[in-house]
């Protein structure tokens, strides 16, 4: 009869892998999904470095025309007149406005409003709306001898409209940010 094996007794053996068995080939085949997975992500980042470089360039402002930067004047608006001026960016280019603005109220003209023209003009017009053309012909000196035109329009409250045209280009001056 044989005893039971007790605490004591070892356990039967198994047999432990060697160097080159099963545990080899399972590094291998981790090794090759590890080469796999990094170019997989190497792959996705340069699609997404790629996609990313797209976008910007379709979504990206339109550029300005190369051209003479600023033909303007240093005209200022008469002292003790209030000269009111609404300006209309009529060009695809954001922010030309808002720089007429700027330029505008440095030289001491009160603009009230500013917006944007569905229509598109390559050359910027000045508009006077109240009777007053010297007012129309200064702002048209100041941003660079401007086509100044009549078109009275008393329901405005303004003296004088800007449509900005696609040509004018602010000085090359620090402006506000």
């Amino acid at each position: 009869m044989t005893a039971p094996p007790t605490a004591r007794s070892p356990a039967p053996a198994t047999p432990l892998p060697r160097r080159g068995g099963p545990t080899r080939r399972r590094s291998s085949s981790g090794r090759a999904r590890r080469r796999w997975l990094a170019a997989a992500l190497a792959a996705l980042a340069l699609a997404a470095a790629a996609g990313g470089l797209a976008s910007t360039r379709r979504h990206a402002a339109p550029v300005a025309p190369a051209g003479p930067r600023f033909h303007g004047s240093d005209a200022r608006a008469p002292v003790g007149v209030r000269v009111t001026v609404e300006i209309l960016n009529a060009t695809p280019i954001r922010g030309l406005g808002r720089r007429a603005m700027m330029f505008l109220r440095d030289r001491g003209f009160d603009v009230v409003a500013l917006g944007t023209d569905p229509s598109r003009h390559d050359t910027t017009l000045v508009i006077d709306r109240s009777g007053h053309p010297e007012w129309a012909r200064l702002v048209a000196h100041a941003l660079g001898d401007a086509r100044v035109e009549e078109g009275a329009d008393a329901s405005r409250y303004v003296d004088v409209s800007v449509l900005l045209g696609a040509t004018w280009r602010p000085p090359a001056q620090p402006f506000y940010p």
